[in-house]
């Protein structure tokens, strides 16, 4: 068996540790083949956030989902019922693991942060190097930029 992938905890009824072995035995139907027809310039293959969802079973006080990567010191808390719908945990690329430089471990997307109708949901809740994923109640730690000029450093330095 291999090494985990993630640690999912918080606000959950069955926290764990996946690997990658775990993701790939959902069942078909909440497999995503090839995330580039949501966001072009990705590639990859991952499970639903509803799937996710159901495997560890949140808790009801459970109001946010909060992606940590600890690579980069850098976390997202975004309302569940927000993206509940729209999320999916890239987990493979041409049936390998993700790598570092491909964002691995996990690299979570929505699929339309539009849809979510929420500010809390913008670019930078497409999270790469998430290694935990921890749900609570309200919201948890957040780094992301909190103004523009944050925002265009934030990617200065990832370029």
């Amino acid at each position: 068996m291999s090494d985990p992938l993630v640690q999912i905890d918080g606000e959950v009824n069955s926290p764990c540790e996946m690997t990658f072995e775990d993701f790939q035995q959902f069942a078909p139907e909440d497999q995503i083949k090839d995330i580039s027809q949501f966001h072009p310039k990705r590639q990859g293959d991952g499970i639903t956030l509803n799937a996710l969802l159901n495997a560890v079973s949140p808790k009801e006080t459970a109001t946010y989902l909060t992606l940590h990567a600890s690579a980069d010191d850098f976390a997202a808390s975004i309302p569940l019922e927000a993206v509940r719908d729209e999320g999916i945990v890239v987990y493979q690329l041409h049936g390998e693991p993700l790598t570092a430089s491909q964002g691995g471990p996990i690299r979570f997307l929505i699929r339309n942060p539009a849809a979510c109708h929420t500010d809390e949901l913008d670019d930078c809740a497409n999270v790469k190097f998430v290694d935990r994923i921890e749900f609570t109640n309200g919201r948890g730690r957040d780094t992301r930029p909190e103004d523009d000029e944050e925002h265009e450093e934030l990617h200065r330095n990832q370029s």
